[in-house]
């Protein structure tokens, strides 16, 4: 049934229940579905912006136990220079020996504070991977207003995610 040809517009019956089919779902989604999904989003970004601030402070942990290795470090070349005074030849090859030792646990300390910052930085950036694979699955579900295959569809999320962290890496 027409009700009426405007133009190129041909208005007719299932053209205005199209129309009303489509507000109500935007009125749907906008009343139960975007709102619960925000706030998931939310609660991940606060979750991150925390784990975020807790690889800052173990990172700074990280920088003082340097700083302690290097007052270490500088304590021992003190004690090492006394003891080529007093004790002359045999001082000076217990010097070395210390000096070795000193920078070696500075360089230990060093790279287990790297390991850890990097340690920290992974999980974070994994768990956030995670989260938003979740999030994109469970969104399409509710949107789509049926059951995925959450396999098939996580593998490619996962890939997805993974070429952003790439062009991300390489920059």
């Amino acid at each position: 049934m027409r009700l009426a040809t405007i133009g190129l517009l041909d208005l007719s019956l299932s053209f205005v229940a199209e129309v009303v089919a489509f507000l109500a779902m935007v009125l749907i989604l906008a009343r139960w579905v975007y709102p619960p999904v925000i706030r998931v989003a939310e609660a991940r970004q606060r979750s991150v912006s925390e784990q975020l601030r807790l690889a800052e402070e173990a990172r700074t942990a990280a920088e003082e136990r340097l700083q302690e290795a290097v007052a270490k470090l500088n304590a021992a070349q003190s004690q090492a220079a006394e003891i080529v005074e007093a004790a002359g030849r045999s001082a000076e090859a217990l010097r070395v020996e210390l000096r070795q030792r000193s920078e070696e646990e500075a360089h230990r300390v060093v790279e287990a504070a790297r390991d850890d910052i990097e340690a920290e930085r992974r999980r974070a950036i994994d768990s956030v991977r995670t989260e938003m694979a979740d999030l994109v699955v469970s969104a399409t579900e509710k949107v789509i207003g049926q059951s995925l295959d959450l396999g098939r569809h996580r593998r490619l999320i996962d890939a997805a995610i993974a070429e952003v962290a790439q062009g991300a890496d390489q920059r």
